[in-house]
Protein backbone atom coordinates (compact mmCIF):
# COMPACT_ATOMS: atom_id res chain seq x y z
CA UNK A 1 0.00 0.00 0.00
CA UNK A 2 1.28 3.63 -0.97
CA UNK A 3 1.78 5.78 2.15
CA UNK A 4 3.30 8.66 0.61
CA UNK A 5 5.12 10.20 -2.40
CA UNK A 6 7.08 12.45 -0.35
CA UNK A 7 6.20 16.32 -2.38
CA UNK A 8 9.17 18.14 -0.63
CA UNK A 9 11.14 16.04 -3.26
CA UNK A 10 11.30 15.63 -6.76
CA UNK A 11 8.32 14.08 -8.73
CA UNK A 12 9.12 10.72 -10.60
CA UNK A 13 8.78 11.53 -13.53
CA UNK A 14 12.03 14.31 -13.03
CA UNK A 15 14.11 12.67 -10.70
CA UNK A 16 17.01 10.33 -11.75
CA UNK A 17 16.31 7.85 -9.49
CA UNK A 18 13.83 7.00 -7.20
CA UNK A 19 13.79 5.30 -3.74
CA UNK A 20 11.22 3.55 -2.04
CA UNK A 21 11.44 3.21 1.61
CA UNK A 22 9.35 -0.28 3.46
CA UNK A 23 7.80 1.18 6.72
CA UNK A 24 6.42 -1.95 7.17
CA UNK A 25 10.05 -3.66 7.05
CA UNK A 26 11.33 -1.12 10.09
CA UNK A 27 8.47 -2.00 12.20
CA UNK A 28 8.77 -5.64 11.71
CA UNK A 29 12.53 -5.26 12.37
CA UNK A 30 11.09 -3.13 15.14
CA UNK A 31 9.64 -6.31 16.66
CA UNK A 32 12.54 -8.49 16.07
CA UNK A 33 14.57 -6.60 18.10
CA UNK A 34 11.75 -6.14 21.08
CA UNK A 35 11.39 -10.07 20.93
CA UNK A 36 14.79 -10.09 21.37
CA UNK A 37 15.25 -8.16 24.78
CA UNK A 38 12.44 -9.66 26.17
CA UNK A 39 11.16 -7.25 29.36
CA UNK A 40 14.10 -4.74 28.50
CA UNK A 41 12.82 -1.50 26.79
CA UNK A 42 13.06 -1.13 23.22
CA UNK A 43 13.43 2.32 22.01
CA UNK A 44 14.03 3.51 18.50
CA UNK A 45 17.25 5.82 17.17
CA UNK A 46 16.00 8.40 14.54
CA UNK A 47 18.93 10.64 14.31
CA UNK A 48 20.18 11.63 11.31
CA UNK A 49 16.58 11.85 10.02
CA UNK A 50 15.96 8.40 10.75
CA UNK A 51 19.59 7.56 9.57
CA UNK A 52 18.54 9.59 6.30
CA UNK A 53 15.04 8.05 5.51
CA UNK A 54 12.86 10.20 7.05
CA UNK A 55 12.11 10.59 10.83
CA UNK A 56 8.64 12.02 9.96
CA UNK A 57 7.40 8.98 8.28
CA UNK A 58 9.16 6.55 10.74
CA UNK A 59 8.63 7.67 13.43
CA UNK A 60 4.78 7.64 13.94
CA UNK A 61 4.85 4.25 12.76
CA UNK A 62 7.80 3.06 15.14
CA UNK A 63 5.53 4.34 17.99
CA UNK A 64 2.41 2.77 16.74
CA UNK A 65 4.41 -0.30 17.39
CA UNK A 66 5.08 0.60 20.54
CA UNK A 67 8.04 2.33 20.76
CA UNK A 68 7.83 4.91 23.55
CA UNK A 69 11.10 6.36 23.94
CA UNK A 70 13.61 7.85 20.77
CA UNK A 71 16.93 9.36 20.39
CA UNK A 72 18.33 11.91 18.57
CA UNK A 73 21.31 13.55 18.31
CA UNK A 74 21.05 17.54 18.41
CA UNK A 75 18.45 19.47 19.79
CA UNK A 76 17.03 20.79 16.68
CA UNK A 77 16.41 16.95 15.90
CA UNK A 78 14.48 16.32 18.52
CA UNK A 79 12.44 19.45 18.07
CA UNK A 80 11.86 18.63 14.91
CA UNK A 81 10.44 15.21 15.88
CA UNK A 82 8.40 16.19 18.70
CA UNK A 83 5.87 17.47 16.20
CA UNK A 84 5.94 14.12 14.74
CA UNK A 85 5.60 11.85 18.01
CA UNK A 86 2.72 12.17 20.76
CA UNK A 87 3.69 14.11 23.27
CA UNK A 88 3.97 10.90 26.01
CA UNK A 89 6.98 10.24 23.67
CA UNK A 90 10.42 10.63 25.33
CA UNK A 91 12.72 12.34 22.82
CA UNK A 92 16.38 11.73 24.44
CA UNK A 93 19.39 13.87 22.62
CA UNK A 94 22.49 12.63 23.33
CA UNK A 95 24.89 15.71 22.35
CA UNK A 96 23.54 17.03 25.52
CA UNK A 97 22.68 20.79 26.39
CA UNK A 98 24.86 23.71 25.27
CA UNK A 99 24.60 26.56 27.50
CA UNK A 100 22.60 29.11 25.43
CA UNK A 101 20.20 25.83 24.12
CA UNK A 102 19.11 24.53 27.81
CA UNK A 103 15.82 26.15 27.78
CA UNK A 104 14.70 24.73 24.19
CA UNK A 105 15.24 21.56 26.19
CA UNK A 106 12.47 22.28 28.56
CA UNK A 107 10.60 24.40 26.17
CA UNK A 108 10.35 21.36 23.64
CA UNK A 109 10.28 18.59 26.81
CA UNK A 110 13.60 16.95 25.69
CA UNK A 111 15.18 15.01 28.13
CA UNK A 112 19.23 15.91 27.61
CA UNK A 113 22.05 13.34 28.13
CA UNK A 114 24.68 15.04 30.26
CA UNK A 115 27.90 13.44 29.07
CA UNK A 116 30.20 16.25 31.39
CA UNK A 117 30.70 18.15 34.54
CA UNK A 118 29.85 21.06 32.23
CA UNK A 119 26.66 19.95 31.06
CA UNK A 120 25.83 18.46 34.37
CA UNK A 121 26.54 22.51 35.84
CA UNK A 122 24.88 23.81 32.52
CA UNK A 123 21.11 21.48 33.47
CA UNK A 124 21.99 22.18 37.00
CA UNK A 125 21.31 26.56 36.46
CA UNK A 126 18.43 25.42 34.54
CA UNK A 127 17.05 23.66 36.99
CA UNK A 128 17.91 26.49 39.59
CA UNK A 129 16.16 28.95 37.03
CA UNK A 130 12.92 27.12 36.44
CA UNK A 131 12.86 26.17 40.16
CA UNK A 132 12.05 22.63 39.82
CA UNK A 133 13.62 19.27 38.94
CA UNK A 134 14.40 18.41 35.53
CA UNK A 135 15.12 15.14 33.62
CA UNK A 136 18.04 13.81 31.98
CA UNK A 137 20.06 10.95 31.40
CA UNK A 138 23.55 10.72 32.36
CA UNK A 139 26.46 8.47 30.54
CA UNK A 140 29.39 7.17 31.71
CA UNK A 141 32.57 6.46 29.41
CA UNK A 142 33.46 3.03 30.04
CA UNK A 143 35.82 2.22 27.62
CA UNK A 144 35.33 4.13 24.38
CA UNK A 145 36.94 7.56 25.29
CA UNK A 146 34.59 9.42 22.83
CA UNK A 147 31.04 10.63 25.15
CA UNK A 148 30.57 10.65 28.80
CA UNK A 149 31.96 11.31 32.65
CA UNK A 150 35.44 9.85 33.34
CA UNK A 151 35.93 7.99 36.34
CA UNK A 152 36.98 11.05 37.69
CA UNK A 153 33.78 12.99 36.98
CA UNK A 154 31.95 10.12 38.62
CA UNK A 155 33.76 10.45 41.96
CA UNK A 156 33.68 13.66 42.31
CA UNK A 157 29.68 13.04 42.22
CA UNK A 158 29.70 10.63 44.21
CA UNK A 159 31.53 12.73 46.74
CA UNK A 160 29.73 15.80 45.89
CA UNK A 161 25.89 15.20 45.84
CA UNK A 162 25.02 18.53 45.13
CA UNK A 163 26.37 18.78 41.87
CA UNK A 164 23.27 17.25 40.59
CA UNK A 165 20.78 19.34 42.81
CA UNK A 166 17.67 19.86 40.72
CA UNK A 167 18.76 16.91 37.98
CA UNK A 168 16.78 13.85 37.94
CA UNK A 169 18.67 11.19 36.85
CA UNK A 170 15.97 8.66 35.05
CA UNK A 171 18.79 6.53 32.76
CA UNK A 172 22.61 5.98 33.07
CA UNK A 173 24.08 4.95 29.91
CA UNK A 174 27.02 4.24 27.93
CA UNK A 175 28.18 2.91 24.37
CA UNK A 176 29.99 0.05 23.27
CA UNK A 177 32.71 0.43 20.92
CA UNK A 178 33.06 -3.19 19.46
CA UNK A 179 29.81 -4.61 19.66
CA UNK A 180 29.97 -5.57 16.23
CA UNK A 181 32.65 -8.20 17.00
CA UNK A 182 31.18 -10.28 19.67
CA UNK A 183 34.79 -12.25 20.39
CA UNK A 184 36.03 -9.01 21.49
CA UNK A 185 36.90 -9.01 25.43
CA UNK A 186 36.07 -4.84 25.26
CA UNK A 187 32.46 -5.79 25.15
CA UNK A 188 32.76 -7.56 28.64
CA UNK A 189 35.33 -4.83 29.96
CA UNK A 190 33.07 -1.91 28.51
CA UNK A 191 30.08 -4.07 30.86
CA UNK A 192 31.68 -4.17 33.83
CA UNK A 193 33.31 -0.77 33.86
CA UNK A 194 30.17 0.42 33.11
CA UNK A 195 28.08 -1.27 35.73
CA UNK A 196 30.93 -0.07 38.41
CA UNK A 197 30.41 3.59 37.37
CA UNK A 198 26.59 3.47 37.45
CA UNK A 199 26.91 1.89 41.38
CA UNK A 200 28.48 5.17 42.31
CA UNK A 201 25.70 7.02 40.65
CA UNK A 202 22.01 7.69 41.94
CA UNK A 203 20.06 4.51 41.07
CA UNK A 204 18.26 4.52 37.24
CA UNK A 205 17.67 2.02 34.85
CA UNK A 206 20.90 1.69 32.97
CA UNK A 207 21.67 1.04 29.22
CA UNK A 208 24.75 -0.06 27.66
CA UNK A 209 23.92 -1.83 24.16
CA UNK A 210 22.58 0.13 20.13
CA UNK A 211 21.95 -2.17 17.65
CA UNK A 212 25.25 -4.55 17.77
CA UNK A 213 24.92 -5.00 21.60
CA UNK A 214 21.33 -6.39 21.13
CA UNK A 215 22.76 -9.53 19.51
CA UNK A 216 25.78 -9.93 22.52
CA UNK A 217 22.90 -11.72 24.52
CA UNK A 218 20.80 -10.63 27.49
CA UNK A 219 23.64 -10.02 30.25
CA UNK A 220 23.91 -6.62 27.38
CA UNK A 221 20.21 -5.68 27.58
CA UNK A 222 19.82 -4.11 31.02
CA UNK A 223 16.93 -2.05 31.88
CA UNK A 224 16.72 -0.32 28.00
CA UNK A 225 18.31 -1.17 24.36
CA UNK A 226 18.61 1.74 21.88
CA UNK A 227 18.79 0.47 18.14
CA UNK A 228 19.11 2.24 15.19
CA UNK A 229 20.48 1.04 12.35
CA UNK A 230 19.20 -2.81 12.91
CA UNK A 231 15.55 -0.82 12.85
CA UNK A 232 16.64 0.27 8.97
CA UNK A 233 17.51 -3.52 7.97
CA UNK A 234 21.72 -3.30 8.66
CA UNK A 235 23.75 -6.28 9.19
CA UNK A 236 24.30 -6.11 13.16
CA UNK A 237 27.50 -8.33 12.96
CA UNK A 238 29.48 -8.33 9.56
CA UNK A 239 30.26 -12.50 10.36
CA UNK A 240 26.72 -13.69 11.37
CA UNK A 241 23.79 -13.83 8.97
CA UNK A 242 21.59 -10.97 8.65
CA UNK A 243 18.24 -11.39 10.69
CA UNK A 244 16.41 -8.00 9.73
CA UNK A 245 14.48 -7.28 6.75
CA UNK A 246 15.58 -4.84 3.74
CA UNK A 247 13.60 -1.48 3.78
CA UNK A 248 15.00 0.59 1.01
CA UNK A 249 15.15 0.21 -2.57
CA UNK A 250 16.58 2.56 -5.00
CA UNK A 251 15.97 2.36 -8.98
CA UNK A 252 17.91 4.76 -11.06
CA UNK A 253 17.07 5.69 -14.20
CA UNK A 254 19.55 4.83 -17.73
CA UNK A 255 19.54 8.23 -19.52
CA UNK A 256 21.65 7.00 -22.28
CA UNK A 257 22.72 3.42 -23.65
CA UNK A 258 25.60 3.39 -26.25
CA UNK A 259 27.69 1.05 -28.06
CA UNK A 260 31.31 1.35 -27.56
CA UNK A 261 34.39 -0.11 -29.75
CA UNK A 262 37.77 -1.61 -28.33
CA UNK A 263 40.15 1.04 -27.27
CA UNK A 264 37.41 3.65 -26.52
CA UNK A 265 37.53 4.89 -22.69
CA UNK A 266 34.71 5.84 -20.90
CA UNK A 267 34.70 8.59 -18.18
CA UNK A 268 37.18 11.22 -16.23
CA UNK A 269 40.57 10.16 -16.74
CA UNK A 270 39.37 7.68 -19.36
CA UNK A 271 40.30 5.09 -16.99
CA UNK A 272 38.53 2.27 -18.66
CA UNK A 273 38.86 1.26 -22.53
CA UNK A 274 37.85 -2.59 -22.94
CA UNK A 275 39.93 -4.52 -25.44
CA UNK A 276 36.37 -5.71 -27.51
CA UNK A 277 32.89 -3.85 -27.85
CA UNK A 278 30.83 -3.35 -24.73
CA UNK A 279 27.40 -2.07 -24.73
CA UNK A 280 27.18 0.95 -21.84
CA UNK A 281 24.44 2.80 -20.09
CA UNK A 282 24.85 5.90 -18.16
CA UNK A 283 22.71 6.04 -14.95
CA UNK A 284 21.42 8.83 -13.06
CA UNK A 285 22.69 8.93 -10.07
CA UNK A 286 26.30 9.63 -8.27
CA UNK A 287 29.10 10.85 -5.79
CA UNK A 288 26.19 13.65 -5.26
CA UNK A 289 23.57 10.90 -4.24
CA UNK A 290 25.79 9.15 -2.28
CA UNK A 291 27.83 6.69 -4.28
CA UNK A 292 31.30 7.15 -3.72
CA UNK A 293 33.85 7.44 -6.41
CA UNK A 294 35.52 4.96 -4.04
CA UNK A 295 35.67 1.48 -4.99
CA UNK A 296 33.71 2.04 -7.65
CA UNK A 297 35.31 -0.90 -9.64
CA UNK A 298 33.88 -3.47 -7.34
CA UNK A 299 30.19 -1.79 -7.17
CA UNK A 300 27.67 -2.67 -9.54
CA UNK A 301 23.94 -2.54 -10.28
CA UNK A 302 20.90 -4.90 -11.13
CA UNK A 303 18.67 -5.03 -14.18
CA UNK A 304 16.36 -8.21 -12.86
CA UNK A 305 19.24 -11.45 -12.99
CA UNK A 306 21.48 -9.38 -15.03
CA UNK A 307 24.66 -8.15 -12.63
CA UNK A 308 25.87 -4.41 -14.77
CA UNK A 309 29.57 -3.67 -13.32
CA UNK A 310 30.07 -0.07 -12.74
CA UNK A 311 32.62 1.17 -15.19
CA UNK A 312 35.26 3.90 -15.58
CA UNK A 313 34.56 6.83 -12.57
CA UNK A 314 31.59 7.81 -10.85
CA UNK A 315 30.73 11.30 -11.47
CA UNK A 316 28.84 13.65 -9.35
CA UNK A 317 25.63 13.07 -11.18
CA UNK A 318 25.80 9.95 -13.11
CA UNK A 319 27.46 6.48 -13.28
CA UNK A 320 28.18 4.15 -16.10
CA UNK A 321 27.97 0.62 -16.47
CA UNK A 322 28.22 -2.41 -18.84
CA UNK A 323 25.27 -3.72 -20.12
CA UNK A 324 26.36 -5.79 -22.97
CA UNK A 325 24.92 -9.19 -21.41
CA UNK A 326 21.54 -7.86 -21.32
CA UNK A 327 19.60 -9.07 -24.49
CA UNK A 328 18.56 -6.17 -26.96
CA UNK A 329 15.35 -7.28 -26.56
CA UNK A 330 14.89 -6.18 -23.05
CA UNK A 331 16.49 -2.84 -23.64
CA UNK A 332 13.97 0.27 -23.04
CA UNK A 333 14.60 3.96 -23.24
CA UNK A 334 14.20 5.13 -19.66
CA UNK A 335 14.56 2.29 -18.17
CA UNK A 336 15.64 1.53 -14.49
CA UNK A 337 18.46 -0.23 -12.77
CA UNK A 338 18.43 -1.17 -8.85
CA UNK A 339 21.21 0.39 -7.21
CA UNK A 340 20.19 -1.01 -4.23
CA UNK A 341 17.40 -3.90 -3.85
CA UNK A 342 16.53 -7.77 -3.96
CA UNK A 343 20.32 -8.68 -5.01
CA UNK A 344 22.15 -6.15 -3.51
CA UNK A 345 22.33 -4.82 -0.23
CA UNK A 346 22.88 -1.36 1.90
CA UNK A 347 25.37 -3.58 3.24
CA UNK A 348 27.12 -4.38 -0.19
CA UNK A 349 26.75 -1.34 -1.11
CA UNK A 350 29.06 -0.21 1.63
CA UNK A 351 31.63 -2.74 1.33
CA UNK A 352 32.35 -2.54 -2.56
CA UNK A 353 33.23 1.70 -1.32
CA UNK A 354 35.20 0.49 1.74
CA UNK A 355 32.90 1.94 4.39
CA UNK A 356 29.84 0.72 6.62
CA UNK A 357 26.04 1.16 5.76
CA UNK A 358 25.21 3.55 7.94
CA UNK A 359 27.76 5.91 5.98
CA UNK A 360 25.74 4.71 2.55
CA UNK A 361 22.61 5.23 4.20
CA UNK A 362 22.54 8.72 5.81
CA UNK A 363 24.28 9.39 2.43
CA UNK A 364 21.73 8.78 0.23
CA UNK A 365 20.93 12.34 -1.76
CA UNK A 366 17.77 14.68 -1.50
CA UNK A 367 17.42 14.40 -5.28
CA UNK A 368 15.59 10.93 -5.29
CA UNK A 369 12.07 11.23 -5.42
CA UNK A 370 11.14 9.13 -2.31
CA UNK A 371 7.86 6.64 -2.11
CA UNK A 372 6.88 5.47 1.79
CA UNK A 373 4.88 2.50 1.65
CA UNK A 374 3.47 0.08 4.57
CA UNK A 375 2.60 -3.67 3.41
Amino acid sequence: MLISSASRLWPSYRAGACLTVDLSAIVANYRTLKERVADSICSAVVKADAYGLGAAYVAPELEKAGAKEFFVAHVDEGIILREHVSPDARITVLHGPRPQAAADFVRYDLRPVLNSLEQIETWRNEARKMDRSLEAALQVDSGMSRFGLSDRDVERLSEEAALLDGIHSTLIMSHLACADEPENRANSEQRQNMLRLASRLPAAPLSLSASSGIFLGPDYHLDLVRPGAALYGLRPCATQPNPLQSVVRLQAHVLQIRDLAPGEGVGYGLTYRPLEPRRIATVGAGYADGFSRHGAKDGCVWFGDYRLPVIGRISMDSMSVDMTDVPEGLLSQDMTVDLIGPRRSVDDVAQAAGTIGYEVLTSLGHRYHRTYVKR
